[in-house]
């Protein structure tokens, strides 16, 4: 009975993955109604980046004040602490900087990388094993991704070459995945809702002046706004309820492969949004991506069992059972 409640969890855990990887995904377009474009800017590259993360933590501290969530216990700061500089500020200010000198299709190349280097955190961090088969299928489905945004790179005529800011966006990466995983520690224990709001309410004493002192002087379209509202709301704080919620029940380890899909998911937003049109290569390589994921959770199943989480007593038993997927 137990083992059949196990395989409701990790299937809940993938989809409620796929939900953050979905919402996360959006994240593209908006930002670029928020921002604008050069010929036709809006609200500053540095004002959404840091103002997300704010609003995002005004809401989260009406949600603990509201359902009178306890202050976390003096174990579990730590980890949040790294989702903080990881989520709030690692991945979205080193981002910034590098998309100053290259172009989003450049970086999409690197950043493609993030389920492989989320995969291998987890494995690290969390004592998670899986079979080569499963390794291999991330490795397949990074290289896709990679691929697939090389190309749509040099048909754009912007190339790929190596840049002083794919040292950025690397970096980028594994802040990231460092944020995610850290933040999925303490999720069985803490809450996945309780975990994203307490790392952005930890993030407000540096986030919420800076939005202040970056508050746009000129006028700025209602789209513009739109899109920072739904990065702040979506982007930066709901989607982290499904997405830590689906790291926990279903394995940090298997659930961050879905990553695969979030290039492809941000091109079909973007037909509506920004009306860019949607081709075959772009169909068959979502195709060959989504093909990946499947084959690689059912050859997901570790070789040993993981050791215990060292950071959260709770969360080790349920990095445990993380562990069989």
């Amino acid at each position: 009975m137990s083992a059949r409640l196990d395989i409701k969890d990790e299937t809940l855990g993938m989809w409620l993955g796929v939900a953050g990887v979905a919402m996360f995904a959006i994240t593209l377009p908006m930002t670029r109604l928020a921002t604008g474009t050069q010929e036709a800017p809006q609200l500053s590259p540095w004002f959404v980046t840091l103002g997300r993360a704010a609003l995002a933590g005004v809401l989260s501290a009406i949600f603990l004040l509201v359902t009178r969530s306890p202050r976390p216990a003096a174990h579990q700061w730590k980890p949040l602490g790294i989702a903080v500089l990881g989520n709030c500020i690692g991945f979205p200010l080193l981002l910034a900087y590098a998309l100053r000198v290259v172009t989003a299709s450049h970086a999409a190349v690197v950043t493609a990388l993030l389920p492989l280097v989320t995969a291998a955190v987890a494995a690290w961090v969390l004592h998670q094993r899986a079979r080569l088969g499963f390794w291999l299928c991330a490795i397949a489905g990074s290289l896709l991704v990679v691929v697939f945004s090389v190309l749509r790179a040099s048909q754009s005529g912007h190339g790929f070459g190596f840049e002083w800011a794919d040292l950025l966006l690397v970096g980028a990466v594994i802040a990231a995945s460092f944020g995610y995983i850290y933040g999925a520690q303490v999720t069985p224990s803490l809450g996945a809702e309780r975990v994203i709001c307490w790392v952005c309410v930890m993030a407000l004493p540096v986030t919420l002046p800076a939005m202040l002192a970056l508050w746009p002087t000129q006028p700025v379209a209602t789209s513009a706004w739109l899109g920072f509202v739904y990065v702040g709301t979506f982007s930066m704080w709901i989607g982290f309820f499904a997405w830590y919620r689906g790291l926990a029940l279903g394995g940090a380890l298997r659930v961050s492969q879905t990553q695969l899909l979030q290039p492809f998911l941000s091109i079909l937003a973007s037909i509506p949004l920004l009306g860019e049109p949607l081709d075959v290569v772009t169909l068959g390589f979502a195709i060959a991506v989504v093909g990946t994921v499947l084959i690689g959770k059912k050859l997901s199943q570790p070789q040993a069992a993981p050791a215990l989480a060292p950071a959260d007593t709770p969360a080790a038993a349920g990095a445990v059972r993380q562990g069989r997927s």
